[in-house]
């Protein structure tokens, strides 16, 4: 399914391509569909079109070269999760440890068709492998649906553990209770953390029944009830040691985070706002209560590694927050089903399965 404009997507035959000693052809069997999503196919991220979106792609693998197989460690037949994130694995970001930041960095998904060989997105069939790739090896026995949450829950021990350090006994706040939040929620159960707190809106009462099931201890809908306000009974006046803001387009939640972390605590800002300014952002407060303010984006290999043994474990139910399966040629139906756009029919986690 190729995006070749503003909320347009084409089915097209693209052509498979050859591959070289260092790269490999991947079969997929889910594609994983998420906030950013929706952003890239309302315009909101400017990527280049026409393109392949998709960028949470789950598969097998078809072909590979010699030089990939030994360095990736997989072969012909292999399951594979695939890292959004293309880095030179060369430049001084890169060496320093942030190969995410990469200073050439590429993502698959917003790789247009006219780059040679153009299958650079999960919404396919097949998905090209370039040589500075990195995947991660996964159990065929799971159902890929389950298996291509590796993404999301890869997010939510990066953002919600890895990032601000959260200890065992740590009091966490999530704002916003979607896939993100959710796996938020599973990753700062699994850290240990004391008390956990997820807010969200009066239609997410769903959700707030998942995250309860995960491990939540309280869930605060922001249209009935003054989160911060909340959070402060709830925490006896301190404050959070943790805010992970996840929320898609409000800005609200970030002028929240500042006045519901306790003093020297964290507070991460994962959720896009479409570039937004944020209104009544008074910084002051981080100033005399020397907050710690960090910006998340991507995942990196720690998280995703901590994701695919927490679902390889079944220890948790992530399948609960899984809600639909949608054929590849449904790509846009799947998009705006998760934007809730499609009356009576929310959805938490969904993929595309294409066949096979």
């Amino acid at each position: 399914m190729v995006q070749t404009g503003v909320g347009a997507l084409t089915p097209r035959d693209v052509p498979i391509p050859d591959i070289d000693d260092d790269s490999a052809l991947l079969e997929l069997e889910a594609c994983g569909i998420c906030g950013s999503d929706y952003e890239q196919f309302e315009g909101q991220l400017r990527t280049p079109i026409p393109v392949i979106p998709g960028h949470e792609p789950l598969g097998v693998i078809a072909r590979i070269g010699e030089r990939a197989a030994v360095r990736w460690g997989v072969d012909v037949g292999d399951r594979v999760a695939v890292e959004t994130m293309l880095a030179c694995h060369h430049c001084e970001t890169c060496l320093g440890g942030a190969y995410h930041l990469c200073d050439n960095r590429k993502i698959y998904s917003y790789i247009p068709l006219s780059e040679p060989p153009g299958l650079w997105g999960g919404y396919s069939q097949y998905m090209f492998l370039h040589g500075n790739s990195v995947v991660h090896r996964v159990s065929p026995d799971l159902a890929p649906e389950i298996a291509v949450m590796f993404n999301p829950l890869g997010a939510g021990f990066r953002w919600a553990v890895e990032m601000p350090n959260t200890r065992p006994g740590d009091t966490v706040v999530i704002l916003g209770p979607g896939q993100r939040g959710l796996a938020s929620v599973i990753a700062c159960r699994e850290a240990g953390a004391g008390t956990i707190v997820v807010t969200g809106l009066e239609v997410d009462a769903e959700k707030f029944r998942v995250a309860r099931a995960f491990g939540a201890d309280h869930c605060i809908d922001v249209d009935n009830e003054d989160p911060v306000r909340r959070v402060r009974e709830i925490t006896g006046g301190r404050g959070a040691d943790v805010v992970v803001e996840v929320s898609a387009y409000a800005t609200q939640p970030i002028v929240d985070a500042m006045k519901m972390v306790r003093m020297g605590g964290t507070v991460v800002l994962a959720g896009m706002k479409g570039f937004k300014a944020v209104e009544n952002f008074v910084s002051d407060l981080v100033v005399v209560k020397e907050i710690n303010i960090r910006g998340a984006i991507g995942v990196t290999s720690s998280g995703y590694r901590s994701a695919i043994r927490l679902i390889e474990s079944g220890r948790v139910p992530v399948e609960l927050m899984h809600t639909h399966n949608f054929d590849l040629e449904d790509a846009e139906l799947a998009i705006r089903t998760l934007a809730g756009q499609v009356p009576d029919d929310r959805s938490i986690h969904s993929c595309l399965i294409p066949p096979r």
